[in-house]
């Protein structure tokens, strides 16, 4: 997901990263890396403001701001089921997350 300035113009098929003041992944067990690690480094070197990983694994909500040219400064983590989170976005915008209504990983099927 991501959220964009309201003047934000197409160039092509896609946004400029000056556009982008949110971006969000859910972390897969496929992902967990790259969504941790690899976009966590080349959305703050593109200059996100706010880059969300949403872990349902771990119940958890992890919010980065204040990018640099090798990630973010600040990282904070918020628990599933702890309510609202108010999110700041660089227009002046405001995006609430409920953190009482995100997804939960679905549980395996037993195959014994």
């Amino acid at each position: 997901m991501a959220i964009l300035r309201e003047d934000a113009r197409r160039e092509g098929q896609r946004y400029s990263f000056e556009d982008v003041l949110l971006i969000s992944e859910v972390v897969s067990t496929s992902s967990a890396r790259k969504d941790y690690d690899d976009c966590t480094a080349k959305y703050g070197r593109y200059g996100i403001p706010v880059y969300l990983v949403v872990d349902p694994y771990a119940q958890e909500v992890v919010l980065h701001t204040q990018p640099t040219g090798t990630g973010y400064i600040a990282a904070h983590t918020h628990q599933y089921g702890t309510g609202k989170l108010p999110i700041p976005l660089a227009d002046g915008r405001t995006f609430t997350l409920d953190l009482d209504e995100l997804p939960s990983p679905e549980p395996e099927a037993d195959t014994r």
